[in-house]
């Protein structure tokens, strides 16, 4: 067989639906070897936005994504998108062809040693040097990629190694096996818990990656703790949970910081620390800490874990509810299990919430205020529908203000937060949800760094949704600039004509004049099935201030 056809099994052996990516002369073999089978090839504008569409079909199926690109400037043009993925523990196999390999020890046409690239931002990296390494080297990127914690890695296929032959078959898919935290540090942890006096559950992204969301609702529900929750971790537990203080991570102004800083137990669960730095929370060393994963807490000064259940996310809170029963049938009188009441400050929080979520509904102020934004968006989205955040301020404003019910249908990058994310994502959203409304919001300025894979959207038929806060100027940075330096620099630019821009895709385009327009433009979007459309909305950024200080709780 030739070893690009026997590469091809072993993709279809790993149930490869999609591969995002760029045909190159070295991939060619490859590229043929494609035309003939089940596995949809997805033609892409840029090969960052593979990457990006690989990184979202991992998320929100929990199996890898894969990107394909050639070799030199094709494999450095997926390295944005393929760090992002690897920081948000997403599940993503890169494939980028290589030169020949008697040519890899000596200048040659666009070669480069692209592994040496790939291993600081993938779990692993590998190349096929001989046509019968294929089957073991596929299963093992595949597998590794899986496993937790998930996240990139990268195949390389030298172009002569593609034209060899061989007799080999993939290897066959083994189930990866749960396993259970220590039943003695099960116990010791739950006389931790019953001793507290104001627990808080902070809930991460391993929870929704590992299929954990049920159990972790039950837990809240069962114990009465309240909860919060990081940016990846949106929707583990429903916003209109009465346990729960939603999203944790946007400086001091922040409701859930608040919480934070007012308990003297955390208990982490699927919490990853490259989203939200512990010592933003834990300053003072003064809380105890409880870490629950698949995986032991990295090293953190400001992270010193008094417990650690290391195990499936399931299973360990499985057996944490088992032994609050127990403790409760041989105390009836216990009284921290479950937690009736709430604390107050914890009331009060989850009460302001609840007030700051419609306070603008009715504002008709023009530019538009950002919860305005995130408030007409939600009322036409069903509480199953998909938003993609892009990077940037308004990335702030929907994890602290857009309500979010179920896990994987508010898309948030915020481990390595790389700009750009939002198209192809809502691309490869749509392409695994077809009868849902997938939004992506995103800033002028990310909007337009992969502008191109709208025509992608166009092509593949696909009726995204794509909102553009408008502000002429990276807001974020400016925000930064002016809350450090009392002033900004070097953030503004221009814009095109957004509408004209969509119709030269065959896109629809919308250009919101008025507050009232806003919802109305959104509802004819909708209506849209074949096509994508691009709504610009000009926005209020002066609240901006509300996200770093407290002058907006009244």
């Amino acid at each position: 067989m030739k070893a690009s056809d026997l590469f091809v099994k072993c993709l279809e052996n790993e149930h490869v639906e999609y591969i995002f990516g760029l045909p190159g002369e070295e991939n060619a073999d490859l590229m043929m070897s494609l035309g003939k089978s089940k596995i949809k090839f997805i033609l892409t504008r840029h090969e960052q936005s593979a990457a990006f569409m690989a990184d979202v079909y991992g998320r929100l199926t929990g199996k890898p994504g894969v990107c394909l690109a050639t070799l030199g400037p094709g494999a450095t043009n997926l390295t944005t998108g393929i760090a992002n993925a690897n920081m948000d523990r997403s599940r993503v196999v890169a494939i980028t062809a290589q030169a020949q390999t008697n040519a890899l020890h000596k200048e040659s046409h666009q070669n480069m040693d692209v592994m040496a690239m790939f291993r600081p931002i993938t779990k692993w990296s590998w190349s096929f040097r001989t046509s019968d390494s294929i089957p073991e080297i596929t299963r093992k990127a595949f597998k590794i990629a899986t496993e937790e914690k998930p996240g990139a890695t990268h195949i390389e296929i030298p172009v002569d190694i593609m034209k060899q032959t061989s007799r080999k078959m993939p290897v066959p898919i083994q189930k990866l096996y749960r396993f259970h935290p220590s039943n003695q540090l099960v116990k010791q942890a739950i006389k931790m818990i019953l001793d507290a006096k104001k627990p808080l559950v902070l809930i991460g992204n391993g929870c929704i990656r590992e299929d954990a969301v049920e159990a972790v609702r039950k837990f809240v529900t069962k114990s009465g703790i309240c909860s919060i929750n990081t940016f990846m971790g949106k929707g583990t537990v429903s916003d209109d949970h009465d346990r729960h203080l939603q999203t944790v991570g946007i400086r001091d102004a922040d409701y859930a910081q608040k919480a934070i800083k007012n308990t003297d137990m955390v208990i982490t669960i699927g919490y990853d620390l490259v989203e939200y730095s512990p010592q933003s929370w834990n300053p003072e060393l003064d809380k105890k800490i409880i870490h629950i994963d698949f995986t032991s807490a990295e090293t953190d000064e400001y992270y010193p874990t008094d417990m650690e259940l290391i195990g499936d996310i399931e299973l360990t809170i499985d057996s944490l509810l088992r032994q609050l029963e127990i403790a409760k049938q041989k105390n009836p009188s216990l009284d921290c299990y479950p937690c009736h009441k709430i604390p107050e400050i914890f009331a009060e929080i989850r009460r302001e919430i609840v007030k700051r979520i419609t306070q603008f509904d009715t504002d008709l102020a023009y530019p538009i205020k950002p919860e305005k934004i995130i408030g007409d968006v939600r009322k036409v989205m069903s509480n199953d529908d998909v938003v993609i955040s892009d990077v940037g301020v308004h990335k702030l404003w929907i994890a602290k203000m857009y309500q979010t019910y179920l896990p994987n249908t508010c898309i948030i990058p915020n481990g390595f937060a790389a700009m750009g994310f939002s198209i192809p994502g809502a691309i490869a959203a749509q392409m695994v949800h077809p009868d849902k409304t997938v939004i992506a919001m995103c800033g002028d300025g990310s909007f337009l760094m992969n502008v191109h894979e709208i025509e992608t959207a166009v092509r593949l038929k696909l009726p995204i949704i794509i909102v553009v806060w408008c502000d002429a100027e990276y807001g974020l940075i400016s925000l930064k600039q002016e809350d450090e330096f009392g002033k900004k620099v070097f953030t503004d630019f221009t814009n095109p004509d957004f509408v004209k821009l969509a119709e030269s895709f065959n896109a629809t385009g919308f250009f919101v004049n008025s507050t009232e327009k806003l919802s109305e433009a959104l509802q004819k979007a909708k209506l849209h099935k074949d096509r994508p459309t691009i709504i610009a909305v000009p926005v209020d950024y002066s609240r901006n201030e509300t996200l770093l200080n407290d002058k907006d709780r009244d």
